[in-house]
């Protein structure tokens, strides 16, 4: 069995090299994964950053490909086009996988043939301090997961982050794919829900770490003004077609979560660290 690495990256020239050398160190034999990096339209460098990369880890099985439709699940559903191997691992291009990632995977894969997916924690690297100001969903919007150190069988919003998820190729060949119409926020709650309809065997898995890096920028008002129209634009995308008491069951979620965020920036005014 072998694990075909998916990044898909769009102008993270900060942080791609330090990903990749994450990948090159991990303790898994490198004759038993691939790394393929999906350019999706980057106009920074990271294309001759990755290019470098490549051209000096010449042992590793690691190549570049181009994703002209713009959107992360274009770029996702290229990586499974793209993976020659059983198994598909996701890493953003900002996450840091620990040594044992891959070699953990694989055992966990090897261990269960019924297993169809696993997901495990991301932990921010904050580049300034985390801000006081976060609360349990303005977290997840940095991508922080952790369940705790159990494992158990992924269900309703605890699913394999973006960041941290793998699944077997051929359960996501008989999904059709990551939904190309939500390009940036929630595909990966998208294809969870569609992998268990095809097998429901997936599982968090707390020994699959992968670090995130979160610049300055990520926490500050105007990315989360961003962050926020996306995932409103995607939820709505994504649920207007399941039905409409699914559709009236997320408006009155994300009510209750506006008005709950509103409570903590109240808290902090008053208390002067607003």
């Amino acid at each position: 069995m072998r694990i075909s690495v998916i990044i898909c990256t769009y102008n993270r020239a900060k942080f791609i090299n330090a990903c990749l050398e994450h990948l090159y160190a991990q303790d898994l034999s490198k004759a038993d994964f691939e790394v393929v990096i999906v350019n999706n339209n980057c106009t920074d460098n990271t294309a001759e950053i990755v290019d470098a990369f490549i051209s000096s880890h010449s042992d590793i099985d690691i190549r570049q490909v181009y994703e002209t439709n713009q959107g992360l699940s274009y770029a996702r559903n290229r990586g499974i086009k793209e993976a020659k191997y059983e198994i598909i691992s996701y890493i953003d291009d900002d996450g840091e996988a620990v040594p044992d990632w891959l070699s953990k995977i694989k055992a966990l894969f090897l261990a269960d043939d019924t297993l169809s997916g696993v997901g495990g924690k991301v932990i921010p690297k904050y580049e300034t301090e985390e801000p006081k100001w976060l609360s349990f969903h303005t977290r997840m919007m940095v991508t922080h997961i952790d369940y705790g150190d159990q494992s158990f069988k992924c269900f309703g919003k605890k699913y394999p982050p973006g960041c941290n998820m793998s699944y077997r190729k051929d359960v996501l060949k008989k999904t059709n794919g990551f939904n190309e119409s939500l390009k940036w926020r929630v595909d990966d709650k998208h294809i969870f829900y569609e992998v268990i309809k095809v097998n429901d065997e997936v599982y968090y898995m707390p020994e699959l770490i992968v670090g995130h890096n979160i610049d300055a920028y990520r926490v500050s008002d105007e990315s989360f003004d961003v962050l926020s129209y996306r995932l409103g634009q995607e939820e709505k995308l994504r649920t207007r077609d399941l039905g409409v008491m699914t559709y009236l069951a997320k408006v009155f979620d994300y009510t209750a979560i506006y008005f709950v965020t509103w409570a903590y920036y109240l808290k902090f005014a008053i208390s002067g660290e607003a």
